[in-house]
């Protein structure tokens, strides 16, 4: 009896000793697993499509961790709230950016993270929350859906009614035009003949210029030594002449000044007389011509006798 009883008690302890241990082991799993995991939360203002729970979450590339929870905004069903589960060592900064990425053409959705400046704080100093929130950025594929919208629109606007109405309008007017232009070939012809004559024409005389502008350019070159030493000759003359007439004025500087002095001061007397002299020349040729007879004989000419 009393080997039997030792063997439950020694069975016992062992029993109880591995609970024991297991529950410490589950423990310490859960608390290791709380430690190493940081979960975030992303918001999108686009649709997910091609995300799933368990899809995987990439830093520049690298795999961080998992997608943990996908559900629609309560206040907003546009928007898609994303909890995701990183790992706690990945530096996630107060400037890192969320986006949706495709790991190939034919690949899954995935969540990846970039951006976060060395001096930016992490983001959960900055958001204290329990689930901080990484900002988003539009992904590639929303660029391309957006640049798609746009230019939709914008053909939409292109091709209005009204710029349909426009266009058909203007291809009836250049049609119009093709037929007045067939209709008038024989003038067009004509036009383009004289056109090319008068080319020609023009070309002809362009010629003739140019040689007359070339022989005209050869007899200046050729002659422009020449003109040069002419004009050089001539500007030493003048320069001498200059030069005798300052000489001839240096010697007769003082009876030039005697003439200004006394014969200017004659000349005004003697206009006066010769103005005289000339009035009473103009008496006597005006007497003449009116009376010469009475001028001459101091009567008056005899009167002639006239036969009856």
């Amino acid at each position: 009896m009393e080997t039997r009883a030792n063997y439950v008690l020694i069975g016992a302890f062992t029993l109880v000793v591995s609970i024991a241990l297991l529950l410490f082991g589950l423990w310490a799993a859960k608390y290791s697993s709380e430690r190493s995991w940081q979960r975030y939360m992303i918001v999108f203002d686009e649709a997910v499509t091609g995300l799933s729970v368990g899809s995987p979450v990439q830093y520049n590339g690298i795999s961080v961790g998992s997608i943990e929870k996908l559900s629609l905004d309560p206040q907003d069903p546009r928007r898609v709230v994303a909890i995701i589960r990183a790992d706690a060592t990945t530096p996630v900064k107060s400037d890192t950016r969320a986006k949706m990425a495709i790991t190939s053409l034919t690949g899954p959705s995935i969540i990846q993270l970039s951006g976060g400046t060395p001096g930016a704080p992490l983001l959960t100093a900055v958001d204290q929350r329990e689930t901080p929130v990484i900002q988003t950025s539009p992904s590639a594929l929303q660029n391309i859906t957006d640049t798609a919208s746009r230019i939709v629109e914008r053909l939409d606007q292109v091709l209005s009614d009204d710029n349909v109405a426009h266009v058909a309008r203007t291809l009836e007017n250049i049609e119009r035009i093709s037929g007045s232009m067939a209709s008038q070939d024989q003038g067009m012809e004509a036009l383009l003949v004289s056109a090319r004559d008068a080319a020609r024409s023009l070309d002809v005389t362009l010629q003739n210029t140019n040689a007359t502008v070339q022989r005209v350019d050869q007899n200046l070159v050729r002659e422009l030594p020449g003109l040069i030493e002419k004009l050089d000759s001539t500007l030493a003359r003048l320069d001498s002449a200059a030069g005798n007439a300052d000489g001839i004025l240096s010697e007769n500087r003082a009876a030039i000044n005697s003439f200004a002095n006394e014969g200017l001061a004659q000349l005004g007397p003697t206009l006066t007389e010769l103005r005289g002299l000339i009035r009473d020349l103009r008496q006597i040729s005006d007497r003449l011509e009116n009376n010469p007879s009475r001028y001459l004989l101091g009567r008056d000419a005899p009167k002639e006798y006239d036969p009856q």
